[in-house]
């Protein structure tokens, strides 16, 4: 429906960049399909060569246009085309995500570790620690937390492939995960600053 009626405004004569522009900025939702089916692909192509996965580049592109829409009315035009401006908040996100994904491979290194059967005696004092204070904060987030996280850094599976198995919607999973991990994150880093590391 919402297609018809942006084909209709391009149709129409009367839906020029700048007027789409206007719309989107007014909050013409119409608008904001306009934009997305004209500037999507390239905020793909930005957030996949960036991220190197589709499904990541997909939660950029789609992290991208909610941005834009929640600031539709701070863009200025004069400042730069709707596409540089889409691309900036692209390459914000997807560096974003990058740092995400680093710091859930360092938690994720840590929890293997944990499940590898090293002997507390040959591991390092500090090991020893980064590994009670994740069992310990596992131990503590809710059930479904738990499940996504072990599942995914002890069984080493996809999201799609803990949605799978759950039978979770994917977006839970990756919320599941992302809340687990910032916790985790957290702790460590409190635990980390109170020792003086």
């Amino acid at each position: 429906m919402a297609a018809k009626a942006v084909n209709a405004i391009d149709r129409s004569g009367i839906g020029g960049d700048e007027e789409i522009v206007d719309r989107f900025k007014s909050g013409d939702e119409r608008a904001l399909r306009w934009m997305y089916d004209r500037y999507g692909a390239a905020v793909l192509h930005l957030a996949y060569a960036t991220v190197g996965n589709r499904y990541d580049a997909e939660d950029v592109v789609q992290a991208t246009f909610v941005a834009a829409w929640q600031s539709r009315e701070r863009y200025e035009p004069d400042l730069g085309s709707p596409i540089a401006w889409l691309l900036g908040i692209a390459r914000r996100k997807a560096i974003d995500t990058l740092r995400l994904k680093s710091r859930q491979d360092r938690v994720a290194a840590t929890l293997r570790q944990l499940d590898s059967g090293v002997d507390d005696a040959e591991a390092g004092a500090d090991t020893v620690v980064d590994r009670l204070v994740i069992a310990d904060e596992l131990s503590t987030l809710e059930p479904a937390q738990r499940c996504v996280l072990e599942l995914s850094f002890f069984d080493d599976l996809t999201h799609v492939q803990i949605a799978a198995r759950t039978g979770m919607p994917l977006g839970t999973v990756k919320s599941h995960l992302r809340r687990g991990l910032a916790r985790l994150r957290s702790r460590w880093e409190v635990d980390r600053a109170a020792s003086g590391s």
